[in-house]
């Protein structure tokens, strides 16, 4: 697999995380802030959404953070309804993915500026690669405090760390 494969994959296991979180979620839970000083699961995504449009779009030939980004906007909590923050989700992925299925292993060495700090095109793709699950997991976070015991696990779910590990060392690799 090459190293842009790889990436991409790192980054549709983020977006599913954060869309099972979302299909979990209740509507008015997405809307939902712990405290005033939290971001609710809508404003996270329009953060990320923001953060996605800005940084992919031209990627290769602008700055990672172009002058019509409203970085401070994207915590102004004015989406409402689910379909909005879907809406929001999607169009910043397909930005990313656009901006990477576009890219070839040669262009990884080549550099690309952010905030005018320059970086090599691997370099910025893992910076958004640490940046993206952070918030994800803010996120899914959110869903766990939001659904308590209703709350469907994502991964391995607590109890059955053995049962997982038989049945994966069980196939060849």
């Amino acid at each position: 697999m090459s190293r842009l494969a790889g990436y991409r994959k790192q980054f549709a296991y983020y977006q599913s995380l954060g869309e099972k979180t979302m299909a979990q979620v209740p509507d008015e839970g997405l809307f939902w802030q712990p405290n005033s000083e939290s971001n609710s699961i809508a404003t996270i995504v329009k953060h990320l959404w923001g953060n996605m449009l800005s940084r992919w779009t031209d990627f290769l030939t602008t700055d990672g953070e172009k002058p019509w980004r409203e970085r401070e906007a994207e915590f102004d909590n004015d989406l409402m309804t689910r379909e909005e923050v879907m809406e929001k989700w999607k169009e910043g992925w397909n930005t990313l993915y656009a901006a990477l299925d576009s890219l070839t292993e040669a262009d990884m060495e080549k550099t690309i500026y952010i905030r005018n700090e320059p970086h090599s095109v691997e370099d910025a793709i893992i910076r958004q690669l640490a940046h993206y699950p952070y918030h994800v997991g803010q996120m899914v976070y959110i869903g766990k405090l939001l659904l308590a015991e209703n709350w469907k696990s994502l991964s391995i779910p607590r109890g059955g760390t053995k049962a997982f590990n038989a049945e994966k060392f069980s196939q060849g690799k």
